[in-house]
């Protein structure tokens, strides 16, 4: 494990793993089947990339999302990591390519979606690789019983029919026990060594207040917070509300959701890491890559879409070990209109066979046809000239995806690039009389290779912080540039992008996902009834509720949750004389507090947890409880 331990420094610079990474790379390392399963920032990922860096080969990683693949090779890359991610767009001639510089070059990861790995040219290029180990992230897509089924999943058995004596490592942040046996008879590796670990936090209180006044209630807990703050809205112009009513009481927040540009979420993203806006208003988009340990709260201002989609969002609190909080704030009308929403959203077969057809009339596909380009698609406008609700093309496209029919990427994922058209002493001279150009061309020339011979993807928010100028600057540079044309410049879109993978046959190309169709559906719906059944139920903990739900068993209850919080209300209020003791003991146990204290043990105990949750005492590493000056 030393080597192991060697590279978590090199790359990572952390000197020791978390609880039970180590385990898991072992078991990886000695070419066992494992399935992980570890609440959200466990530190999945390390699980599969050390072993894969101490091995020879490269390492297969199928993933759902095409941003967290970038996300995950960008991070690879800048580590000094060989890794490349196939993305829909990716042509034949250009994957003949990449598959050469993956056997030559050193690759360590090949990241792909499940949908590209049906290719049977994919495949052939895969047989040909020597790979070390085929790591699965969210796997919980291949169950039919997890929150985010997807039927192309199924099919990644393919990998190990390719590559037999392969080991396979399978990783979710949420599954029940059903779903963990699904995925180890689906991937057929139901001798996996199987890790799971506790859903529980002792430090995070989960708590649900139903209230009239959801804004006044915001304000009160940002005031309190003192520290980052996630608050999660169900809209893309709830985020801008929020965020401006926030800003309006002399609060610093800003806005997240996956329609804003690649420059504008990494700008919102960075300032929030900075803390310069420690509040950020965020769709459930803002989730991936999340690894900041001092949130103290996460606000969830609409109901979250299941249990499993809360316990992640909330889980981003207090992983630093301190005491942090979920609040979700409801009105009485949010769970009827949650009721409602997920009534609407989801579409009719029959409307899903008239969203298909109008998206081949739209892109002019005929009947047979199948055209490997992308497509660019403006959603609204879509909706508008189709007569069709927004959600229900939204959810269309999603079961689309999910289906294997095509491929949907949002133009955020794509980046800007740069080639430069005139010889690079006519750069130079131009850069020496446009003296407002001259540090963008500069850093262009230093920073990117072969800018001059092809196309190049640049970062404008980068480029940006690294000249000391704004984003828009930066744009309005390279678009005078791309005017006198000095270069080219393609300005990454805020459109989708649509990739159809089969063939157009209407009527046809439905029928044969209706039952996969009908089954996710009723299976969303099953979702969306736990997570109400679990809001509305305030007699039991909330801690021993989510536990239950995920297959733990836990009877003591947390103490800090809303139920167990309003179960101890008849206990005698002695807050007053703990805060006199503790003002001239400074620091004492519960015990002491106990044998100086004419009250009973559990009425001293409940009173403890009482000034906990409001934060007018801490505790130590000792458990000595003192006042919080």
């Amino acid at each position: 494990m030393s080597h192991a331990l060697e590279i978590l420094k090199k790359y990572w610079n952390h000197n020791s793993f978390r609880e039970p990474q180590e385990k898991i790379i072992n078991t990886v390392l000695e070419n066992n089947n494992t399935i992980v399963l570890l609440p959200t920032g466990g530190g999945k990922s390390i699980c599969f990339q050390i072993p894969a860096l101490l091995k020879d080969g490269i390492c297969i990683v199928i993933s759902p999302l095409i941003a967290l693949m970038q996300d995950q090779v960008d991070n690879l890359n800048s580590k000094g990591i060989k890794a490349v991610a196939i993305t829909s767009g990716t042509s034949q001639d250009d994957l003949i390519t990449l598959f050469d510089n993956i056997r030559f070059g050193n690759y360590t990861f090949l990241y792909l979606s499940p949908e590209r790995l049906q290719s049977a040219f994919i495949q052939e290029k895969i047989a040909q690789l020597t790979v070390n180990l085929i790591a699965i992230d969210e796997a919980h897509c291949i169950s039919e019983w997890g929150h985010d089924f997807r039927p192309s999943y199924r099919n990644i058995k393919v990998l190990k029919e390719l590559k037999p004596t392969t080991p396979i490592i399978a990783l979710t942040a949420t599954a029940t026990n059903e779903v963990l046996k699904d995925i180890a008879s689906s991937l057929e590796i139901e001798d996996a060594i199987v890790f799971k670990k506790s859903f529980y936090r002792n430090n995070l209180a989960y708590q649900i207040f139903t209230l009239e006044d959801k804004l006044g209630r915001l304000l009160q807990i940002c005031s309190k917070a003192k520290a980052p703050v996630i608050i999660y809205v169900s809209s893309r112009n709830k985020t801008k509300e929020i965020a401006a009513f926030l800003n309006a009481n002399n609060f610093k927040a800003s806005y997240y959701h996956g329609g804003l540009t690649s420059i504008v979420k990494q700008e919102v993203f960075d300032n929030w890491i900075s803390e310069k806006t420690p509040i950020i208003v965020a769709t459930n988009a803002f989730g991936m890559g999340i690894d900041k340990d001092n949130v103290k709260v996460v606000v969830h201002l609409d109901l979250p879409n299941s249990i499993e989609n809360y316990i992640q969002e909330a889980g981003r609190a207090g992983r630093n070990g301190n005491k942090a909080f979920s609040a979700v704030l409801v009105h009485k009308n949010d769970i009827r209109l949650f009721k409602e929403r997920i009534e609407n959203t989801f579409p009719t077969i029959t409307e899903i066979k008239h969203i298909y057809k109008s998206l081949c009339l739209n892109f002019q596909i005929a009947k047979g046809e199948l055209i490997e380009e992308s497509f660019e698609f403006n959603l609204l406008a879509f909706s508008e000239r189709y007569k069709t609700p927004v959600n229900k093309v939204v959810t269309t496209l999603n079961l689309l995806e999910a289906n294997g029919i095509m491929q949907v990427s949002d133009g955020y994922n794509k980046k800007s690039t740069v080639q430069f058209l005139s010889s690079s002493k006519q750069i130079l001279n131009y850069s020496k009389s446009e003296s407002k150009s001259s540090k963008v061309i500069q850093l262009l020339l230093r920073s990117y290779g072969g800018i001059f011979e092809q196309e190049t993807k640049i970062n404008e928010f980068w480029l940006a912080k690294k000249s000391n100028l704004l984003s828009k600057q930066v744009v309005e540079i390279l678009s005078k540039l791309n005017s006198e044309e000095l270069l080219e410049y393609k300005k990454a879109t805020d459109n989708a992008e649509l990739y159809f993978l089969v063939p157009r046959e209407d009527d046809k190309t439905i029928n044969s996902i209706s039952k996969n169709i009908q089954k996710y559906i009723k299976q969303k719906i099953k979702k969306a009834t736990d997570l109400v059944a679990f809001i509305e139920n305030d007699t039991l903990c909330r801690n021993i509720q989510l536990l239950d739900y995920f297959n733990e068993k836990h009877l003591s209850e947390c103490g800090i949750c809303d139920v167990c919080l309003s179960n101890k209300v008849s206990f005698q209020d002695i807050s007053s004389e703990v805060i006199n003791y503790l003002t001239s003991k400074k620091l004492a146990t519960s015990k002491e507090i106990c044998q100086h204290i004419s009250s009973k043990e559990d009425n001293v105990l409940v009173n403890l947890q009482h000034l906990l949750s409001e934060e007018k005492i801490s505790i130590n590493n000792f458990n000595q409880y003192y006042i919080n000056e």
